[in-house]
């Protein structure tokens, strides 16, 4: 195996073109697992532990620019004022010590269904920065995820970063596992209002096979929910949004659960993120 451990983000870009095969590695939270255990062995690992750029972050014109290398353990102490579902959601992963070496980054270039992160980024619409030596782009994040670790990332390309626009509203994420900490979700949920638009942003995880939105909630919460002053919704209105969502989802039958324990659970947790939201916006998260 060849080990590339570049200094600068432009021997970073240009190794990954002359080697697209190369698997990026930074925390190693998700590589180093596959490597113990063998079920990778990949020719080449891109080390990206030495370049500066991906651990930092910052404003972007109208978007938290968040570095693809930047710990969970940031973003849930420094960043949950700027992106809340996603702090709710980095403060859920695994342990401390894994928080500590893992990131956002890592979770979007392992595109695995039941990644914590995604159910945020998809609901607030964010955008994955995707650079290669060919430039630069950005993907929606509703459409960067293709299926069970694939993703619109070309092989040349490096996740740069993940940019969050600033909340407009209650933002919630909710996770359920086996337990309460060091487990993959069974299921997820996150939630993100913008009083702004008077629109409702969904994110569903580990219930199909890649990060799902359900359209439909969104537009019968934007035209159901309480801009005005925020009072909780109808018992029958917020059971009907847990429906929809439930209905949105593609779960299948796994050792971690059944697909009608993971649709139950999803209208759970999201008629709990309605309410949640209705408290927040009252108190002024708008």
């Amino acid at each position: 195996m060849e080990f590339i451990s570049p200094s600068t983000w432009e021997d970073a870009l240009a190794a990954k073109s002359g080697r697209p095969d190369a698997v990026p590695i930074m925390g190693g939270t998700d590589v180093m697992v596959e490597l113990n255990f063998d079920r990778r062995r990949p020719a080449a690992l891109l080390d990206l532990s030495r370049v500066p750029e991906p651990a930092q972050w910052g404003p972007d014109g109208p978007y938290l620019r968040l570095g693809a290398g930047v710990p969970y353990t940031e973003v849930v102490e420094r960043l949950a004022a700027r992106a809340p579902a996603l702090a709710r959601a980095a403060r859920s992963v695994a342990s401390p010590q894994i928080r500590n070496r893992g990131s956002v980054g890592g979770n979007l270039g392992t595109a695995s269904p039941a990644g914590d992160c995604h159910p945020p980024l998809v609901a607030a619409g964010a955008l994955v920065e995707l650079e290669s030596v060919r430039g630069v782009r950005r993907v929606p994040a509703r459409e960067f995820y293709l299926g069970p670790g694939r993703s619109a990332r070309e092989d040349d390309e490096l996740i740069s970063a993940v940019l969050v626009s600033a909340p407009a509203g209650p933002q919630q994420f909710s996770k359920i596992g086996t337990r309460n900490a060091m487990v993959i979700a069974v299921a997820s949920f996150s939630l993100v209002l913008d009083a702004a638009a008077r629109s409702a942003g969904t994110g569903i995880g580990s219930a199909g096979p890649r990060p799902l939105r359900s359209p439909r909630a969104e537009e019968f919460l934007a035209a159901e929910f309480d801009w005005e002053g925020g009072t909780d919704p109808s018992e029958a209105a917020a059971r009907h949004f847990g429906e929809l969502v439930a209905a949105a989802a593609q779960p299948i039958d796994d050792v971690r659960g059944s697909a009608a324990y993971r649709r139950q659970a999803l209208s759970v947790m999201a008629r709990r993120a309605v309410l949640w939201c209705a408290a927040d916006y009252r108190k002024g998260a708008r």
